[in-house]
This record gives structure tokens, C-alpha cells and sequence, in this order.
């Protein structure tokens, strides 16, 4: 017999749950988040350290991450990788405590240590070597630069099923973006051709994403700068650009980055099975889905079998993303006369709808193994005291929640463009376009040394209002 915990020791721990189980991450962080959102940065970054517990929680990555975004946007590069490293260990680190995951089929997933999803950790390296190019420390970017090739490996490993996400095209940019830092042309440019490849088959599919122009641009500069003449030849008729040729510049260049909007909440919503015993198994079904999931009784002694089969239908709880929209459409930066369109380079919106859909089969098993050995209890329980099973049944109902733990600072979605500027000091102005048409101007000065290549961010976090139900 498996046999279940005892049935007092689960009531009690019920009880001291159901507590701090009912709101979800976003609501329970309602004053950091109202704070950061209205671009109150050193308010929300107060308002985030004022609970030094949430260090050692369950939400320990969330904390650092958090901490190195907001430090980031207020230019505290140093401090904010200080951070970042934290949360890059802590996903190393990081081990299963299977006291934990055991209690979470009886009360839910957020008394686990939420360990980040999969897009989140390469977003923080992402973070953490930009960092470091605005401080002008490019073999430090190039240590960030091999970790994230690291984790691209075990992504793809992971994920072998050409229909999930597992390969990152905006990461691959970032690194040829780095190695291009450091004058080296080659390797920028195998990367430059990696993220082409993977934006014209799996962006193309998942995301509907197409390649950005600005990257076509990037793969001919470093094919030609390597000296890849039949390789500058080919991607030159590949992309319809004969007239393209590499310029010889005695001035710089600003690589921009222009984050927009943010990225979508996590809450939950529910299913409602109803349950077939037949033998020693359980079926559970949803009919208006049409899907059916089988539990095996094998194992379990007669009480508990019996306690299962009494369960005639029963509500599951389920983690999904609601989107914030973004609010400006499209974005151009002014130098002189000439215009530099910014081009959509990572949609991370649509990658963390993705990354949930790939694993709802295991949410929703999981959930339904939560809810069995719930019921199981509760049937136990009442055959010795109906009252106190009535209790556990009204715990069981409110401590019935998903997991709405996610990384809800990051933007919505990642455009960039590279702007060449003369020796010296350049005004260089950003256009954002609202859905009225209307232009929303902020002027920026750089003073940029020959060959010098300068690295910029600009955050809109504004997000078109999509109602309550976070």
C-alpha cells in the first residue's frame, strides 16, 4: 500500500496553507507592481526590498531577478548583475525538495520554490551582458555570451519535438551582437546565420515572427568583415539587397534596444472532470475538451480505493498568461534627415504563451493527481469524523490554486536597431507611435570615439488597459 499522510498532520498543515494560498503572485505583489508600472522606480525598488524574507521564500528568483531589472532601468549596472548572478546561481543550483513537491499535491504548487522558466533564465543573461556592454566590459558580455549558449544547448536538448520552443533566434542575436562588440567578425557572423535560421523555420511557425531587417544587415557586415566574400555574395541575392555594400566609417555606432510594454500576467482558470471507475482504474474526462486522463488505483488499499471511486466530478485549477497589449505601436529613431525604423527582435509575450502550452499536458496530470489524493483524504477522514471532513473539504476547495509565479517585469517584447553616428556628439531623437497616430517624442545625445560602438535601452511600460482579473 502506497498509503496517504496521516490525515490530522494534512488538516493542520491545510489550515496554516489556505491562508496566503488565495492571491495570486501578481495581487500579492499589488504595491510593487502598481509602483514599477507607472515607472516609480525608486518606489518600486523600496517597495520590492522592504521584505527581505522574500530572499529566502519560495520566490528567491523572483526577488533577484526583480531587484536586477528595476536597478538596470535606473542605470545601477553593477549592482543590478550583482543580482542577476544571484538568479543565474540560484537556476544552478537549484534542487527539487521533494518535502515540498509531496505537500503541493495537497494543498497546490506554490508552496514549491518557483524555479523560473525556461525563457526567464536566458532572459536574465540577456539582462546581465547588456549590463555590462553599457559599461564597456566586453570580456565580462563574452563570459554572459558562453552561458547562454550553455543554456540554448540544454534548451534544445530538453525539447526535440520541432513544434516546441527550443531554440532562441533574439538570444543568437545578442551574441553575434557581442562577439561583433569585440571585433570578432566571424563568430558574430555564425551566430548572426544561426538566429537567420532559426527565424525563418521555428519563428516563422511558432510565432509568426519574420526575420528582422536590421539582422540581414548585421549577417552581411560580418560576412564581409570576415572576408566571406561568397558568403556576402549569397546572402546579398538571398535578401534582394544587390546594391548592398559595407561603408567604411570613421565615426561609431549605437546599438538601441527598445523594450515595449510588458510581458503578460499569470493567473489561472479552472476545468471541471467528471470520474468512470472501472477496476482498478480511474478515468478522468472533460467532455466539452474531449480529453481523458487515466489514474491507476494500483497500490492503494481498499479505504482509499473507495474514497477515489466516490468522486463523481471536481474542479481543477490551471495556470495561464493573460496578455497586456502593448500600447505603442511601432517606434523609428531620427538622426538628421535619415530615419532608422526599430525592428521587432523577440516576442516574449508569445514565448511565455508557448513555453505553458508546451507543458499543460504535465499542469493538467499533475492537477488531477492533486485533486485524487485531495478527495481520497477527505473520504478517509469523514468516514471517522463527518464534520472534520467537512472541514477538509471546504480547505481542500480553497487551497485548490495554480501556480501564477512568473517573471511579470519583462517587456512584452524586444525591437533593436543599430544607428551609425559621426565623431563626436549626435542628438539622436525616438519616435514611438500611439494607436491615434500620434508621435511621442525623447531626444537623446551621445558622444561616440571612432570604431566605438555604444549600447542603449529604452523601456515603454505602458500597456493598453485590458481589465481587471490578475
Amino acid at each position: 500500500m502506497r498509503g496517504l499522510p496521516s490525515y490530522q498532520s494534512l488538516t493542520l498543515f491545510s489550515i496554516l496553507i489556505v491562508t496566503t494560498s488565495c492571491a495570486t503572485y501578481y495581487q500579492s505583489n499589488s504595491g510593487f507592481n502598481q509602483e514599477f508600472e507607472q515607472g516609480n522606480l525608486d518606489n518600486a525598488l523600496s517597495n520590492l526590498q522592504a521584505d527581505g524574507k522574500e530572499a529566502k521564500g519560495k520566490r528567491e528568483f523572483l526577488y533577484y531577478v526583480n531587484n536586477g531589472l528595476v536597478l538596470s532601468m535606473m542605470g545601477r549596472y553593477t549592482e543590478s548583475n550583482e543580482y542577476f548572478e544571484k538568479a543565474y546561481l540560484f537556476g544552478e543550483d537549484y534542487r527539487k525538495n521533494y518535502l515540498n513537491e509531496a505537500a503541493s499535491y495537497l494543498t497546490n504548487p506554490m508552496i514549491t520554490a518557483y524555479r523560473g522558466e525556461d525563457h526567464e533564465h536566458l532572459m536574465l543573461l540577456y539582462y546581465k551582458a547588456l549590463n555590462f556592454l553599457k559599461m564597456g566590459k566586453t570580456n565580462e558580455a563574452l563570459v554572459e555570451c558562453r552561458r547562454l549558449n550553455i543554456r540554448l544547448q540544454q534548451l534544445s536538448d530538453r525539447y526535440e519535438n520541432e513544434n516546441k520552443f527550443q531554440r532562441d533566434a533574439f538570444i543568437h542575436t545578442l551574441m553575434g551582437i557581442i562577439y561583433e562588440a569585440d571585433k570578432d567578425y566571424n563568430n558574430a557572423f555564425i551566430a548572426y546565420r544561426n538566429s537567420l535560421e532559426i527565424y525563418e523555420t521555428d519563428y516563422d511557425q511558432l510565432f509568426n515572427l519574420s526575420i528582422p531587417e536590421q539582422l540581414k544587415q548585421d549577417l552581411l557586415r560580418t560576412a564581409w568583415r570576415s572576408g566571406l566574400t561568397d558568403e556576402f555574395a549569397y546572402y546579398k541575392e538571398k535578401f534582394g539587397l544587390p546594391d548592398y555594400t559595407v561603408e567604411p566609417s570613421t565615426g561609431g555606432e549605437v546599438v538601441f534596444f527598445w523594450h515595449n510594454g510588458l510581458s503578460p500576467i499569470k493567473t489561472e482558470w479552472s476545468l471541471n472532470f467528471a470520474v468512470d471507475r472501472r477496476g482498478d482504474m480511474v478515468y478522468f474526462y472533460n467532455r466539452e475538451l474531449g480529453i481523458s486522463f487515466p489514474f491507476s488505483l494500483e497500490g492503494y488499499d481498499d479505504r482509499e480505493k473507495n474514497g477515489l471511486a466516490q468522486m463523481e466530478f471536481f474542479r481543477v485549477a490551471l495556470p495561464r498568461y493573460i496578455e497586456r497589449p502593448t500600447y505603442y505601436l511601432d517606434a523609428t529613431l531620427q538622426v538628421s534627415d535619415h530615419a532608422y525604423p526599430l525592428y521587432l527582435l523577440e516576442d516574449v509575450n508569445k514565448i511565455a504563451f508557448k513555453s505553458l502550452q508546451q507543458r499543460m499536458t504535465l499542469e493538467l496530470s499533475k492537477a488531477l493527481l492533486r485533486v485524487a489524493l485531495k478527495k481520497a483524504v477527505e473520504h478517509q477522514i469523514k468516514q471517522e469524523d463527518k464534520t472534520l471532513g467537512s472541514v477538509l473539504g471546504m480547505i481542500n476547495v480553497l487551497t485548490e490554486k495554480a501556480d501564477t509565479r512568473n517573471w511579470q517585469t519583462l517587456p512584452h517584447s524586444i525591437y533593436y536597431s543599430r544607428i551609425p553616428l559621426p565623431e563626436g556628439e549626435s542628438t539622436v531623437t525616438l519616435q514611438l507611435r500611439d494607436p491615434g497616430n500620434t508621435l511621442q517624442e525623447y531626444q537623446f545625445t551621445y558622444s561616440v570615439k571612432p570604431g566605438q560602438i555604444l549600447f542603449h535601452t529604452f523601456s515603454s511600460l505602458e500597456s493598453r488597459n485590458v481589465g481587471s482579473g490578475y
